[in-house]
């Protein structure tokens, strides 16, 4: 049996105690809050998207950053796992559209609940209100913990779950970094992602909470086309949020990152109707003018268009707002036709980590066992979690990063950890 002291409270830290105690490990877990689990209360809106129930080949093709990594810890505990494990704690579970899988109840609080529990029977120790200073190593292991104020805790091994550097206020600020770094390791440049991102038009403020379903969005650097998806978006006061935009700040944010640092924008152009070319649009929208023929361009629109978006779209098109329809030029119908097909706005900057779900970067994974999420320069210290330069589409797949490798490290601590720190 080792002694285990697992830093951070959250997802993969409850994780990784839980199966190092089921491995018969004396685990102590250290919070710095007052209590367990703050991110994951407000993760999905506060119901707690927990994984996706989709195949393998998904779950990979769903990781941005260094999905190979994942192969030892996804197959070694698999999303058919997690949902299995926590049916076995007493959480039920339920599969919603895109098949994310969230708690029966809808409440993040009996997901907590139920890992807290775990962690009471399983003899877990936790104490709250605990800011680790550093890891202190000998012999190229880990030895012992400093706390924050100058206690030392000797340990035969060390699981830093101290996650990323967003949602600050729930008690991530990069400690896990620090660590890391004072230990040799490098850490890949962090960046906010599945996060807002902010464009330079004035007018956005006019298209402030209106959302649009199925449209389609491409992200170019000039001609390069950088990242397109389809599905669903938001406009806010600032710029552009929603599934569609999160997704496309986890491609695009490190080279907008790079952009904003020298004054640089990128292009996103919006299809508005990307269930038609440009052929059939033409002829949807010619139908509609025809109809309309006696009217004014700006009251013609209320079938392709939501209200909100008219004024703006009205104006983009460089057609007079009172002109009649039926004088309407063939050049500026078809002017109008490729605006619809590539409505543009362009991208300034990432909102900042207090309103990123995850950090991009983090741990170098080159420098951990993919098979363990052991440190391949420390013996006895795992990283496990948002905390290594791992991250995910919107969808539950960031979750079951955390889950997997939190197992992964929780299930590989061995009687070999002991003795080097003799």
């Amino acid at each position: 049996m080792c002694k285990v002291l697992v830093i951070g409270g959250g997802a993969s830290g409850m994780f990784a105690a839980i199966w190092a105690a089921r491995n018969g490990h004396s685990v102590t877990l250290y919070e710095r809050n007052e209590k367990a689990g703050k991110k994951l209360f407000i993760t999905g809106k506060g119901r707690c998207n927990l994984t996706n129930a989709c195949d393998m080949d998904t779950l990979f093709s769903s990781v941005v950053s260094n999905s190979r990594f994942l192969y030892s810890s996804f197959y070694g505990f698999t999303n058919q796992d997690l949902i299995e494990f926590f049916e076995e704690i007493g959480v039920r579970t339920k599969t919603e559209r895109g098949g994310r899988i969230f708690p029966a109840s809808d409440h993040s609080s009996d997901v907590i609940r139920g890992l807290l529990q775990e962690l009471g029977r399983l003899n877990v120790e936790i104490i709250f209100h605990a800011r680790v200073k550093e890891l202190e190593t000998r012999n190229g292991a880990f030895y012992q913990l400093v706390l924050s104020d100058g206690k030392k805790i000797r340990g035969d091994a060390c699981i830093v779950a101290t996650g990323g550097l967003s949602y600050p206020v729930t008690g991530s600020t990069g400690d896990g970094y620090r660590f890391a770094r004072g230990l040799g390791h490098q850490v890949t440049p962090c960046l906010p992602s599945l996060v807002p991102i902010e464009v330079k038009e004035p007018w956005i403020q006019e298209l402030m909470g209106l959302s649009l379903k199925n449209v389609r969005a491409a992200v170019f650097d000039g001609k390069k086309k950088l990242y397109e998806d389809f599905g669903e978006m938001l406009f806010t006061h600032y710029g552009v949020s929603g599934p569609l935009i999160l997704s496309a700040s986890s491609y695009i944010g490190r080279k907008l990152s790079e952009k904003a640092a020298s004054g640089g924008t990128l292009r996103l152009e919006i299809d508005l109707k990307p269930a038609l070319d440009m052929e059939a649009l033409d002829r949807r929208v010619l139908r509609d003018f025809e109809e309309n023929q006696n009217r004014q361009f700006k009251n013609s629109l209320g079938k392709l268009f939501p209200a909100k978006l008219i004024p703006v779209i009205t104006e983009l098109s460089g057609i007079m707002p009172e002109k009649k329809v039926h004088v309407i030029s063939k050049e500026e119908r078809l002017r109008f036709v490729k605006l619809i097909k590539g409505f543009p706005l362009t991208l300034t900057r990432l909102r900042d980590y207090d309103e990123a779900i995850i950090t991009k970067g983090g741990v170098k994974t080159k420098e951990i066992d993919p098979g363990t999420m052991e440190s391949k320069l420390i013996k006895g210290v795992y990283f496990a979690g948002e905390v290594l330069d791992l991250d995910g589409l919107t969808g539950g797949f960031n979750l079951q990063i955390a889950w997997s490798t939190a197992f992964a490290a929780g299930n590989n601590i061995s009687s070999g950890d002991r003795g080097y720190r003799q």
